[in-house]
């Protein structure tokens, strides 16, 4: 496991410092006892989210490889060292937010790779990845289900995926197929549905699409995805779907389906 230097090794007072010149943070991260963004409003976030997510990981991630895409200030990477991760990327399109990471993982004497990446170049990475996180990143993109295909190919083992949820926090099950003329299943609050922000939502203009629980549970599974656990409200743990070749190999259903 990783080991970082004892407190009074750190000039807290400079730590303080050059937290401040790195702007404001989003993740309120712990940095030998001086926090990041000690007054945000949504807590102590993002931790108030991983004390749940959590116990779906495993303690002991010796050797795994990971993906944190929209690593913003870099904590769900530093989680995953702190449990023994081997190669962790971090991506994100901000600069600030790549540098916030950056010096954190520096100042807990971390090895931890940061990139200026887009979701929609993620296929471009190479190689698949045995965890790949992709929180708050879902409903800030104008073309989610295109970047979803292309998450996708990059998880080898699990996906921890997180997105805002409004409207019905219930799981619809839906029909295989309607008739044309059914038009009353749209006006269930219940059915799949996506929220489209014209303008802002939360004072942020980059929220573009916001789902229900069942349309993010139905995205993922066309996608190409089995949910295997839903440890808190807006997050699901998710595993590659199989589907075995006439040479006994497993390939994704997606790709069985020449869809992408």
């Amino acid at each position: 496991m990783v080991t970082t230097p004892h407190l009074d090794e750190i000039d807290r007072d400079r730590l303080t410092q050059r937290i401040g010149e790195l702007g404001e943070w989003f993740h309120n991260l712990d940095l030998h006892g001086v926090r990041t963004a000690p007054n945000h409003f949504l807590g102590d976030f993002p931790n108030v989210k991983w004390k749940h997510i959590q116990k779906s990981i495993p303690q002991d991630l010796s050797g795994a490889s990971v993906l944190d895409i929209g690593c913003n200030g870099g904590f769900y990477s530093i989680q995953m060292k702190l449990r023994g991760a081997g190669r962790v990327l971090g991506i994100d399109v901000d600069d600030r937010y790549l540098n916030q990471g950056r010096f954190a993982a520096a100042t807990l004497g971390m090895d931890i790779e940061f990139e200026k990446r887009s979701v929609y170049n993620v296929d471009q990475i190479e190689g698949q990845f045995d965890y790949v996180f992709f929180m708050g990143v879902f409903y800030h993109l104008r073309y989610p289900l295109f970047a979803l295909d292309k998450v996708i190919k990059k998880v080898q083992k699990k996906l921890v995926f997180q997105t805002m949820i409004r409207g019905s926090e219930e799981a619809k099950q839906v029909d295989s197929d309607y008739d044309f003329w059914n038009k009353e299943i749209f006006s269930d609050p219940h059915f799949p549905q996506m929220y489209f922000i014209e303008n802002s939502y939360a004072n942020d203009p980059t929220n573009w699409w916001i789902p229900n629980r069942a349309a993010a549970e139905g995205m993922l599974r066309s996608s190409g995805l089995e949910i295997i656990d839903h440890p808190e409200t807006e997050t699901w743990i998710c595993e590659p779907k199989t589907a075995l070749r006439a040479d006994g190999k497993y390939i994704l259903d997606h790709e069985l389906a020449g869809t992408l």
